[in-house]
């Protein structure tokens, strides 16, 4: 019995010795990190809101991180193709993600995904978010988002709304309001935002919920009237245009957002890095003018913020597909 307790006890100490060993060696890579540059995947073409916002950041971050910040673009398959590479790499914190409203819904959307959105990512903090704004041709009958939901309701084989495609932002968007205000309006899917906008004014569509950025020349040339910011809070970009909570609908909230996330199994001392990078680029006043101007907010927080922010958002727009039948296809 002696024997084993001395055995036990020599196997304590070589353990703590262990222990010992490698928590210095842990706070060494931690430190290090990063030693080479950092890659962003956007899976989105260049040039679009996503591919914008992520360059802001990458320059502030590079700065930070004293490694280059690379942005990859890898758009398509309703950017399952970039989140799929992502969810791929290795967690060692040099293959990022810019995440946004798919990173949500995809999962409803996509049963036989390859990958677990839910899973297969790691957060590290949110960047900010835009409220979308519905908006009607100038010269519509509806003069507020109360006559709009009183069309839909009174003659529901009237309304149709566009949006860039089966599950965007705008489609989701539009569903959600339509289920808070009770009425009906046909969906019109397209390649893309600019078409549907370009059907819109044309007078071929209804109305649209929509990114402000898209739409905000549109409004101010009197081609468009706004009728309501699908959040609740009033729009920076749009500070007259009432919110749908202030005409009835405190529900109908909708949002385009992005944040960063890396791979599933991420050192936490990785993650944490990223994150105080992150946070110095949203500080910075040229970066918060730059996101002010496109109409959206900056929301700063921790990577645990962030992942309860997507958490939320996969419920709240699974039970929007799940309800509407919306499918990809």
């Amino acid at each position: 019995m002696q024997v084993y307790s001395r055995q036990l006890g020599r196997l304590g100490a070589v353990l703590g010795l262990a222990a010992a060993m490698m928590a210095p060696f842990g706070v060494r890579a931690a430190d290090g990190f990063p030693d080479k540059p950092v890659r962003i995947v956007v899976p989105y073409a260049a040039g679009g809101g996503v591919d914008i916002v992520t360059r802001l950041i990458t320059q502030k971050m590079s700065d930070e991180l004293k490694q280059p910040v690379i942005v990859d673009n890898r758009p398509g398959a309703a950017t399952n193709i970039g989140m799929e590479h992502v969810a791929r790499s290795a967690p060692d914190g040099y293959t990022l993600l810019t995440a946004s409203n798919t990173l949500a819904s995809n999962a409803a959307l996509f049963p036989k995904l390859s990958f677990d959105p839910a899973k297969d990512f790691a957060p590290i903090g949110a960047i900010g978010y835009a409220p979308l704004v519905v908006v009607v041709r100038s010269d519509a009958s509806a003069k507020s988002l109360k006559d709009l939901v009183a069309e839909g309701r009174a003659q529901p084989d009237r309304l149709s709304y566009g949006s860039a495609g089966n599950g965007s932002s705008g489609h989701l968007g539009s569903e959600l309001l339509k289920a808070e205000g009770g009425f009906k309006a046909l969906h019109i899917p397209y390649k893309g935002g600019s078409p549907a906008v370009t059907d819109l004014l044309g007078g071929r569509l209804s109305f649209m919920s929509i990114n402000p950025l898209e739409v905000v020349s549109h409004i101010k040339s009197d081609k468009l009237r706004a009728l309501a910011v699908l959040n609740p809070h009033p729009s920076k970009l749009l500070p007259d245009v009432p919110t749908a909570a202030a005409q009835g609908l405190p529900g109908a909230d909708a949002t385009v957002w992005w944040g960063l996330v890396g791979p599933a199994g991420m050192p936490p001392a990785v993650v944490q890095r990223l994150n105080q990078a992150l946070q110095a680029a949203l500080a910075d006043p040229a970066i918060k003018q730059r996101m002010g101007e496109m109409g959206a907010e900056i929301t700063p927080g921790s990577a645990e913020d962030f992942g309860r922010f997507v958490a939320e958002e996969t419920v709240k727009w699974g039970k929007v597909i799940r309800a509407a039948g919306i499918s990809a296809d």
